[in-house]
């Protein structure tokens, strides 16, 4: 996400911390830095001018003359100007307690309004969803919702006839006859905004006055995005927006413009195709990412879910004994996989990004350990060369490839009783 965004900033940071001292002279050079990265990322220019001129400002006041690390002074300033241009505060939907809450998706085609539908759902499942089908122009559109509902076992309203306001009126119907807590509208895109589309939003505005209305707008399309933001909300208002395709080559120029420039808030981020790909979106997070300094705190989110899925107490005891197996590992992977690519989790430590991961060979090594049989990932030790010949045949590897793993994996082993016991070897021979 932003990988090329990200880099430049930390050029830029690494800089700023470089100067034992900074002056007018220096400050303009790195307003002039951080002006060139924004307009390079698609930051809407207006945006990227009053960026500039309320860090500018800011950094006047700081009295850098006076302090021994006026980098790190710096660096604190552009942070907290990056937080407040992403929204400041993160955006939540407050759900009824009693009765039902609607969600109206809106956005044009090819923007991930039915699958965003989809993981909202299953997002908050917990509240009993009901979707919507409210696309009566698009060909299959319907279709489409069934079996990403069917997926996630969530139920969908049945379609009424050829009339988008029928459908929801029918959903509203059923959300206080059945006890649905959420009822997500899936709305009909066009290729562009027109006054039959809009006019339509507003009919279905007028049918079941929903409590959320979000942009789903591509994350990809820079200030396209922002255009689209600010035409909806000026005809149909908007609640919020929420970003697809954030996991691709994203510049940023969306997520960094859209709050500023069309006043619409982000919701959520998508950052995949799974349907757990959505995260809420946290403005000071994205600018710790972007700033290079990692997002720990979504990166331990993560984690608690992954431990809680593999019993982290039983496993950590296992490792600690010794005992650890590649049916142990295979779960953990398994787990962490659900998570979305360890590239995106590696880029939540701060100073890593994703290119620091090799997807590849992690797909290596599932595929090895799905080689094995049973009994050869509880008991490694029997792995003779015959059955290494096999497993690198049905893994697509080769032997030494298997070797490898198995020495890596027996010094893990080993490394982790070790510690499990208060002893520490002196270096580890293997890169992991």
């Amino acid at each position: 996400m932003f990988e090329g965004l990200i880099d430049r900033f930390q050029i830029i940071r690494r800089k700023v911390l470089g100067y034992g001292r900074i002056t007018k002279s220096e400050m303009e050079i790195i307003l002039k830095d951080i002006r060139i990265t924004l307009l390079e990322a698609d930051v809407n220019y207006k945006v990227v001018k009053d960026f500039i001129n309320d860090l500018g400002k800011k950094c006047e006041e700081l009295e850098l003359s006076k302090t021994l690390k006026p980098g790190d002074i710096i660096i604190k300033a552009v942070f907290e100007e990056l937080v407040l241009l992403l929204g400041k505060v993160p955006q939540r939907i407050e759900f009824k307690k009693d009765g039902y809450t609607i969600i109206s998706l809106i956005g044009l085609q090819g923007t991930g309004k039915t699958t965003t539908a989809a993981k909202l759902a299953l997002k908050y499942k917990k509240k009993n969803p009901l979707l919507v089908p409210a696309d009566i122009k698009r060909p299959a559109a319907f279709e489409q919702l069934n079996l990403l509902a069917e997926r996630v076992n969530i139920p969908v309203c049945p379609f009424q006839g050829d009339s988008a306001i029928r459908t929801v009126k029918k959903a509203k119907e059923l959300a206080l006859e059945q006890g649905y807590g959420l009822v997500i509208v899936d709305t009909a895109g066009r290729l562009h905004i027109d006054e039959e589309l809009v006019q339509e939003l507003i009919d279905i505005n007028k049918a079941v006055s929903p409590d959320y209305q979000l942009l789903v707008a591509d994350g990809m399309s820079g200030q396209d995005a922002v255009s689209q933001a600010t035409v909806f909300k000026e005809k149909i208002d908007l609640n919020g927006a929420i970003l697809t395709k954030m996991d691709g080559d994203a510049k940023g120029g969306a997520a960094l413009s859209i709050t500023r420039a069309a006043n619409v808030p982000i919701f959520y981020v998508g950052t995949g195709e799974d349907l757990n790909g959505i995260e809420e979106f946290y403005p000071d997070r994205m600018a710790q990412r972007i700033m290079g300094m990692g997002d720990i705190a979504s990166l331990v989110e993560k984690v608690k879910i992954v431990e809680d899925e593999i019993g982290q107490k039983k496993l950590r005891k296992k490792m600690m004994k010794g005992e650890l197996n590649f049916e142990d590992f295979l779960t953990q992977l398994r787990a962490v996989k659900k998570l979305g690519p360890l590239s995106k989790l590696a880029a939540m430590i701060p100073g890593a990004k994703e290119s620091d991961v090799d997807e590849n060979e992690m797909k290596k090594i599932e595929a090895i350990i799905n080689s094995m049989t049973k009994k050869e990932r509880f008991n490694p030790e029997i792995i003779n060369g015959s059955r290494k010949r096999r497993i690198a045949a049905g893994s697509g590897t080769q032997i030494r490839d298997i070797n490898q793993l198995l020495k890596q994996f027996d010094y893990a082993r080993d490394l982790l009783k070790k510690m499990g016991k208060g002893k520490m070897p002196k270096n580890f021979p293997f890169k992991m």
